[in-house]
């Protein structure tokens, strides 16, 4: 039973007897000893692998570190061997962790807990071949991590970021002191989880280093340490507000400038323009001159937030100039909104000019049947 012998060298715990680890160790080997017995006796079909993960596994734990242990179940039965218990005053959650979707994202670096894959300590395992399983998954992760800063990792990152513009929302909306902080927590962790993938890496350890881990990166915003540190320790409401927006506002302009950096700028072509001039007019043109002249101004800016979302994804896709529509809006003078749509579509016209593409417009049918036809 010297399964943690390994953890124990890797050694960054403090304020500990050399008895009391030993003691601590024995205590876990015998936990791990019994839930291997219960997998190879009851659930010899159902459970794949059992692994060490977390603090045991890094070493950076303390006489009351509960025992992460990782139990890949190949079957629905398998996540009977799923028990959560209290023993010496420390909790323990035996869980389980299929190959699907859990590994499977944490393959392609879509779960923070990627560290549950790469740095696990295998304990058991059922057949050969999970192992030769759970390398392939390893494997994928690691070629992944591999990659140069691009286009994937802070795609990653943009998930990340929307989640946390989304907790954002509630700080905004809630003036409950404890929803307003619970929020900011959010907010937080999602962006620790954004700047780990902008720098195409993973979280090592666990929440107690998560700051440590993120100032070790290359790329974080100016100050970054003072402003997590500001959104922790802010008291008020109007503090916490102002202080997780700070911190928000610095990663999302530092993935900006990333994607800038990084990524290759779309650009407009014949084929990639292919139409889309045609499809802007079909589902917004029209709309907004009949709002303009009903004087509805309802259905003016819902025409407006619609071309606005179709003109931002043509700038993101294929590279179109960035338009700012709806900063036209106004109303109480909807004509002025429709000209300066008007004038977009213009200025959009001259794109498909500058790539050589004619607008597909038909005055007869006969001319629309025909080219239709012959296509």
């Amino acid at each position: 039973m010297a399964f943690l012998c390994l953890s124990f060298a890797k050694g960054m715990v403090f304020n500990m007897t050399n008895e009391k680890r030993i003691q601590l160790l024995d205590k876990n080997n015998k936990i791990i000893d019994m839930v291997i017995e219960k997998a190879k006796n009851y659930f010899p079909d159902d459970i794949a692998l059992i692994g060490l993960t977390g603090s045991f596994s890094t070493g950076d734990y303390h006489e009351k570190s509960d025992l992460d242990l990782i139990i890949v179940n190949t079957t629905p039965r398998g996540w009977e061997i799923a028990y959560c218990f209290i023993f010496d005053d420390v909790g323990y959650d035996i869980y389980c962790t299929p190959w699907s979707p859990r590994i499977e994202a944490q393959s392609r670096l879509e779960s923070p807990m990627v560290s549950c894959l790469l740095d696990l300590d295998v304990l058991y395992c059922a057949k050969p071949e999970y192992m030769e399983k759970l390398q392939a998954y390893r494997q994928n992760a690691l070629d992944i991590l591999a990659l140069p800063i691009g286009k994937d990792c802070l795609e990653r990152a943009r998930k990340d970021l929307n989640l946390a513009r989304q907790a954002f929302a509630e700080i905004l909306l809630s003036d409950d002191a404890g929803t307003v902080r619970y929020a900011s927590g959010t907010v937080v962790y999602n962006l620790v989880n954004a700047l780990t993938n902008m720098n195409n890496t993973y979280i090592k350890r666990g929440i107690k280093r998560y700051l440590d881990s993120v100032l070790s990166y290359r790329y974080i915003p100016d100050h970054f340490e003072a402003l997590y540190m500001a959104a922790i320790n802010a008291e008020s409401v109007d503090d916490i507000r102002h202080s997780t927006k700070a911190l928000l506002q610095s990663v999302m302009n530092l993935h900006t400038n990333m994607i800038d950096e990084f990524t290759a700028k779309p650009h407009p072509t014949y084929e990639n323009l292919q139409g889309t001039y045609e499809e802007l007019w079909c589902n917004c043109r029209n709309k907004i001159i009949e709002s303009v002249e009903l004087g509805d101004q309802s259905y003016a800016f819902h025409a407006g937030c619609g071309a606005q979302n179709y003109l931002d994804e043509m700038n993101r896709t294929i590279g179109t100039p960035k338009y700012d529509l709806m900063r036209y809006f106004a109303p109480h003078n909807l004509p002025a909104f429709k000209e300066a749509f008007l004038s977009i579509m213009a200025d959009y016209l001259d794109e498909y000019k500058k790539a050589g593409r004619t607008v597909e417009h038909f005055d007869t049918f006969e001319d629309l049947y025909q080219q239709f036809m012959s296509r």
